[in-house]
């Protein structure tokens, strides 16, 4: 029977002669976390930064405590719409036309929600230099916290839009990098934020 990553712990801990009291303060816990852990299998699994932080002090691979094989991929929905970097488009109907292969280890290092990830084309020209027509984007549906460093997609209307997004009040201004293009300014409720650009994906 395989270990399980309670016990895998245990005996790393053991070679290493630490006690997995000591672990636990390395962890920032209290000193019966990863005893309860291995114990009791509390909590069930080891959170990403725990994992991470034990990880690296054992000397080992994280996939050893429960994280993803050095391999694992993601399959990504690739929707049949593109979002606008013009003066805005009318979207048609948004389906997944493939799938797309992302390693795992880089979307969580993207600070992606596997879940709620899709990719999307980019079609016009108000956001250059920094996104290009054609270009593809890797867009987090769970991540819709405004940021001012941060690109979104925005559905207003009937249009999908990627933009930099500033809130003035209660309205949002929704910001291209192409001078060229003014900006859009919208009120409460006329735009809704789809989510945050974390990929850009660039045929070379």
């Amino acid at each position: 029977m395989a270990e399980t990553v309670g016990e895998t712990l245990e005996r790393l801990a053991a070679a290493q002669g630490v006690s997995l009291s000591e672990l636990s303060r390395v962890i920032g816990r209290n000193l019966a976390y990863l005893q309860q852990f291995v114990r009791r299998g509390t909590p069930r699994r080891l959170a990403e930064r725990d994992r991470q932080v034990l990880a690296r002090f054992l000397g080992v691979d994280e996939e050893m405590l429960g994280g993803e094989p050095r391999d694992a991929t993601i399959a990504v929905p690739y929707l049949s719409v593109a979002a606008s970097a013009g003066r805005g488009a009318t979207v048609g109907e948004e389906r997944a036309i493939r799938q797309e292969e992302f390693a795992a280890r880089m979307l969580r290092d993207c600070g992606v929600s596997p879940a709620h990830a899709s990719v999307i084309d980019v079609a016009g020209d108000s956001m250059q230099p920094t996104i290009l027509a054609g270009d593809r984007l890797l867009v987090d549906r769970a991540d819709t916290r405004l940021a001012s460093t941060g690109i979104f997609v925005v559905r207003r209307a009937d249009e999908l839009l990627v933009k930099r997004i500033r809130r003035e009040g209660t309205a949002l201004l929704l910001v291209s990098d192409n001078a060229d293009y003014a900006p859009i300014r919208c009120t409460a409720g006329e735009a809704a934020v789809i989510g945050r650009v974390k990929l850009l994906l660039r045929q070379p």
